[in-house]
């Protein structure tokens, strides 16, 4: 008997260690094993197929007798697979290598998404429940569990250790905790980090992971981190440390625990995109919104503020020349391209930025007050969407390019006061206004009205088009619709059914708002023959 092992990883996590792990400790109790890998191109930093074929029996124990190895898995034909990123399984599954009849799956639930994800302006996102729904279904034995957000909860940054051990608790392979750890050794690779990783493994699938105490606000930020994927620093190390947990205790204070880890995550990054003051402004317009759901739904109703939350902390957070200077200057950033450039560290790695900001997004970061009639007059000279570029290239790795950048940012302090701030928070303005106004007509219809915020989205062009839209669709779909519906007696229902329709229409066809406007004239005819033929209801 052999036991077929595959192992679909990603580039970066470990796929070719933990392969070396397995087959060392094959070889450490005298079993034949037998491995290959086959590298491959995805568009998540590409995929290898690692292969292991493994006999049940010792090189004693078969004497002169000689296993023929497989180099490649078959369809059916194999035991054990092992994904460090869930999507991964879902390919094996619709392959064809996971059998319900044989194969024990180990895998970590954690996501990397994929381009074909990234590139709808909507959710573009793969079902995670349906991907674990085709798991129970298709596999012998499933043990899932999120290896990246263990091993990020015990300060470490790799998970093949975690699978591994996994793997040995599973008991799919007839061989000694000890061998394991002896192959962590003998690798010598971040050893000791290596076997706190590996016992992590073992006692997740044993159910015996230790859950250590945390106060509510250590664990929103310990939330934050895994979200960021070690891209942020803890907040005890940078400048608003204490004004960041001040407000993540509010937080705790005055909002369900459900919306604890949205709001940290928004204040987290209003605090990184502007300062703790801006983070306060953020929670002030929020509880507007709160107020006005909790008065109109009770107060266990929270799904508008939800709803608000998300969409007005990426909104506030809006992509500037300051905000993609920031970005570009990073040392995680810099870090990431050279390990990705697979450089060695005394390898220099040049950086070339290719920059292309138009006259409104130069404009856009300085004061209002000293460039507003040349921004009126730039408007008027190029009316609509496009607007002149000035192309530039500039080596952010280099001394005057980096300073060049460095520069920019330190344009943050003032951002209140320019252009391009106080056009787009004069749009959330309105936004919010109707948002409360609509939510106190109809929670359902304010609840549709606050997800219009998704459509407004990207930079430069794409920006300027969708919040165009955006206000097309308050404006010429939802106020006259609204307007209409206020005198039936049966509520919202066409206006809700009206904007979730635009929404629809731009999120999946970015230039598809033209139908939702069209039918609108007939909606209102229709809903003024409805008025006319029953008595005036008196808006709630």
């Amino acid at each position: 008997t052999v036991v077929k092992i595959l192992i679909m990883a990603l580039g970066g996590q470990g796929g070719g260690v933990l392969t070396e792990w397995l087959f060392q400790a094959c070889l450490l109790e005298d079993y034949p094993v037998r491995s290959t890998s086959i590298p491959g191109v995805s568009q998540r930093t590409g995929s290898t197929n690692y292969y292991l074929e493994v006999p049940t029996r010792t090189r004693r124990d078969l004497g002169d007798r000689r296993p023929e190895f497989c180099l490649y898995p078959t369809a059916g034909d194999v035991d054990l697979f092992i994904a460090p990123e869930f999507l991964e399984l879902g390919r094996a599954i619709e392959q064809g290598f996971v059998s319900p009849d044989r194969t024990t799956v180990i895998a970590s639930t954690h996501r990397v998404y994929s381009i074909f994800e990234k590139v709808p302006v909507g959710d573009g996102l793969y079902s995670q429940e349906d991907l674990a729904n085709a798991a129970r279904t298709f596999s012998r034995r499933l043990i899932a569990f999120d290896a990246l957000d263990l091993a990020q909860r015990n300060g470490l940054k790799e998970i093949n250790a975690i699978i591994l051990g996994a793997v040995a608790a599973s008991g799919i392979l007839p061989l000694r905790e000890e061998s394991y750890v002896t192959a962590i050794e003998r690798q010598g690779i971040a050893v000791e980090n290596n076997l706190r990783a590996f016992r992590l493994g073992l006692a997740q699938v044993r159910q015996e992971v230790e859950v250590k105490p945390a106060s509510p606000i250590e664990e929103i930020w310990e939330h934050t981190k895994r979200r960021h994927a070690g891209e942020l620093r803890h907040p005890k190390g940078t400048r608003g440390a204490e004004e960041y947990l001040q407000l993540a205790a509010e937080v705790e204070g005055q909002y369900p625990e459900r919306l604890w880890r949205t709001l940290a995550e928004a204040l987290y990054r209003l605090i990184d995109y502007q300062d703790a003051a801006y983070a306060r402004r953020y929670l002030d317009r929020l509880e507007r919104v709160r107020q006005v759901e909790e008065r109109v739904g009770g107060a266990a109703s929270d799904r508008l503020t939800e709803i608000v939350a998300r969409s007005l902390a990426v909104w506030m957070t809006y992509e500037d020349a300051i905000r993609v200077a920031q970005y570009k200057i990073r040392p995680e950033r810099f870090a990431r391209i050279a390990r990705e450039s697979g450089s060695n560290p005394d390898q220099l790695v040049t950086v070339t930025e290719y920059l292309k900001p138009d006259i409104e997004e130069l404009l856009g970061v300085l004061p209002k007050a000293l460039v507003g009639r040349l921004a009126e007059w730039a408007e008027r000279r190029w009316p609509g969407e496009d607007k002149p570029t000035l192309g530039q290239t500039v080596e952010s790795t280099s001394f005057p390019g980096f300073l060049r950048l460095w520069l920019v940012t330190r344009l943050r302090p003032l951002r209140p006061i320019s252009h391009r701030f106080a056009h787009e928070h004069a749009v959330i303005s309105e936004y919010l206004h109707a948002v409360e106004r609509y939510a106190g007509l109809d929670l359902d219809l304010g609840c549709a009205v606050a997800r219009l915020a998704q459509v407004v989205k990207g930079y430069g062009n794409v920006r300027r088009r969708t919040l165009r839209q955006f206000a097309q669709v308050l404006r010429e779909i939802v106020a006259p619709l609204a307007e209409a519906e206020v005198h039936k007696r049966n509520g919202f229902s066409v206006t809700r059914e009206a904007v979730e329709r635009a929404r629809t229409l731009l999120l999946a066809q970015p230039e598809g708002l033209d139908p939702a406007l069209a039918a609108v004239p007939t909606l209102l005819e229709r809903l003024r023959t409805q008025a006319a033929a029953t008595p005036a209801l008196a808006p709630r």
